[in-house]
C-alpha cells in the first residue's frame, strides 16, 4: 500500500472519527433552490425524477464522501480537469472501491481491466489498482484528458466513458454535430442516461452546472493537457514567493507554455500549495536552483512592488484636532 493510499485512508478514518458515520439522512429542506432556468430543458424532467429518488441519498453523501472527494479534486487539479468531474465517480460506483460491475469493470472509477492496465494500473490475481483510489483516479484523469482531447465536450467525454470513445466519434462523423443534445438519441439509452445521471448528480451536490454540464463559463475553465503534455511533464508541491519569470529564465522554458501548465500561478502560489507542473527532465534542475530561484524571485517581486509606486508608502493622513481642545502643558 503506497504513501497516498495510506494518508488517503488516514484522513478518511479521521474525518469520520470526528463527524462520525453516516447514520440517517440529512435534512434536504433547507438547501438552495436547484437554478431551473440554466439548465437544458432536454434535460429537466430527467433530473427532477432523478432528484426525488436520489436527493436525499446523495445529500447524505455530500457529508460522509468529502474526504473521498478532497482527494478526487486534489488529483483531478493536477491534470487541469474540471473538479466537478468527481460526480462521475458518483455515478459509477457510489465511491465504493469494492463495485463491481456485470461486465467486470471493478472499482470506484469501473475500469475493465484493459482499460486499466493501459492506463498503468496493476490488475493481477493478487492486486487489482482498480480499488485504490487514489491510484484509479489518477488513471481516470488520464483517461478523461484523452477523451476531452478527442470529443472537445465534457458532455461526449461522459458518454464516452461509458460506451466507449470509438462509437461515439462513428455518431459524430454521421450527424455532424458534436452537440450531445443534437446526437443524444442515436447514443445508445444506457450512454445516454448516464450523462443524465450525471448531471442530475451535478445538480443534486452543487444546485447549479457548471462547464462540464454545458454552462459555458470560459474566465473559469483550465486548458486541459493533451496527452503528450501529461506524458513528457509532472509536478511538484511547491508554495512561496516564486515568480514565473525567473523560473521560466533559470530553467530555460517558454513562459507561455509554463503559465499554460500552471494557471494563475504568480498569484496563488504565494498563498497555497501549488503544484507545479514542469517538463520531467526539467524538475531535478528545478530542485538543484530551488534557493537561487526563490532569492530571485523574492527581488524580482520587491522590484515589481517598488515600480509600482515611488517606493515608499503613502502618508497617514492623521484627522485634525477638534478647535475647542485646550492646549495640555508638559509635566516637569
Amino acid at each position: 500500500m503506497g504513501k497516498s493510499t495510506v494518508a488517503c485512508l488516514l484522513a478518511i478514518f479521521i474525518f469520520i472519527s470526528s463527524h462520525g458515520a453516516p447514520t440517517q439522512q440529512q435534512d434536504t429542506s433547507k438547501l438552495p433552490k436547484i437554478q431551473w432556468g440554466e439548465l437544458n430543458p432536454r434535460a429537466v424532467g430527467f433530473v427532477k425524477d432523478y432528484l426525488e429518488v436520489h436527493e436525499a441519498r446523495l445529500t447524505n453523501m455530500k457529508v460522509w464522501g468529502q474526504p473521498y472527494f478532497i482527494m478526487i479534486e486534489s488529483v483531478l487539479n493536477r491534470y487541469h480537469l474540471p473538479p466537478s468531474l468527481k460526480y462521475l465517480a458518483v455515478i459509477e460506483s457510489d465511491l465504493k472501491s469494492t463495485a463491481l460491475s456485470s461486465a467486470g469493470a471493478v472499482g470506484p472509477w469501473q475500469f475493465m481491466p484493459g482499460t486499466a492496465k493501459d492506463l498503468g494500473l496493476i490488475v493481477t490475481a493478487t492486486r487489482d489498482d482498480r480499488m485504490d483510489l487514489y491510484k484509479s483516479t489518477h488513471a481516470a484523469a488520464k483517461f478523461l484528458s484523452r477523451l476531452y482531447e478527442q470529443l472537445g465536450d465534457w458532455l461526449l467525454v461522459v458518454a464516452a466513458y461509458n460506451g466507449g470513445p470509438a462509437r461515439v466519434e462513428k455518431i459524430i462523423a454521421s450527424k455532424k454535430s458534436r452537440d450531445f443534445w443534437t446526437i443524444q438519441h442515436q447514443l445508445p439509452a444506457e450512454s445516454r442516461n448516464h450523462v443524465k445521471k450525471f448531471i442530475a448528480t451535478h445538480y443534486i451536490f452543487e444546485r447549479n452546472g457548471s462547464e462540464t454540464t454545458g454552462i459555458k463559463k470560459p474566465d473559469q475553465k483550465l486548458p486541459v493537457l493533451t496527452a503528450e503534455e501529461l506524458s513528457s511533464t509532472d509536478t511538484i508541491s511547491i508554495t512561496g514567493r516564486y515568480a514565473s519569470q525567473v523560473i521560466t529564465k533559470n530553467l530555460a522554458i517558454d513562459l507561455i507554455q509554463f503559465n499554460k501548465w500552471n494557471p494563475d500561478f504568480d498569484r496563488k502560489v504565494s498563498t497555497e500549495p501549488y503544484p507545479m507542473r514542469l517538463p520531467r527532465e526539467k524538475i531535478n534542475a528545478f530542485i538543484q536552483k530551488r534557493n537561487q530561484v526563490a532569492q530571485e524571485s523574492i527581488l524580482l517581486i520587491m522590484q515589481q512592488n517598488l515600480s509600482a509606486g515611488d517606493g515608499f508608502p503613502e502618508p497617514v493622513q492623521l484627522p485634525a484636532p477638534p478647535r475647542n481642545m485646550k492646549a495640555v502643558k508638559k509635566r516637569g
